[in-house]
Parts: structure tokens; sequence; C-alpha cells
């Protein structure tokens, strides 16, 4: 199960520029297969996004169609910034 990093205030998804399989780029939700490779790599992660609170974020577990989900509504615009609702609903701002 894939695992996404979640702001704790506003219930922000990470979003970033990503690589996919056949080498294109587009924005999109920054998302670990494993919660092991996760809590590795998140802190570091973090810091190369520019955002040093690292405290300020939380590892979610997303299932494989949220993550799919997210990035549609994304529409590959890096001004669309993606939140999780309470009821969980994702939505795009």
């Amino acid at each position: 199960m894939p695992f996404v990093l979640k702001q704790k205030q506003t219930d922000e998804i990470l979003t970033c520029e990503l690589i996919n399989n056949y080498d294109f780029q587009y924005h999109g939700v920054k998302a670990w297969n494993n919660h092991s490779t996760a809590e590795a790599e998140y802190a570091s992660f973090l810091l190369e996004q520019g955002l040093d609170e690292l405290w300020n974020w939380e590892l979610f577990e997303f299932d494989e169609n949220q993550v799919k989900i997210g990035n549609v509504k994304l529409n590959n615009n890096p001004a669309k910034h993606l939140f999780l609702s309470k009821e969980g609903k994702m939505q795009t701002r």
C-alpha cells in the first residue's frame, strides 16, 4: 500500500515534479511503495523540496487508486494543491 506525506494542520498532500515510467516529467502525488522506504526517505525528500519543518508532515497510507485520483485532480498543474478532507475526499485548490 502506498504512503504519502500529509501536512498535519492543513491536510495538504505533498505534490511535486516527478518522472513517470516513460521518463516524462509531471506534477503529481509523491508516494512510496511501502512504509519502511517512506520512513527512511521522507525527511531528506522534504529537505530537498525546501520544506524544513519536518514535524508538520506525517506519513499517511493511501491506496493506489487514491494516488491516481489525486494525480488526475492535479491535472499536471503545479499551481494546484491537493487536500484530503476529514471525510476522505480529495479536493484541489
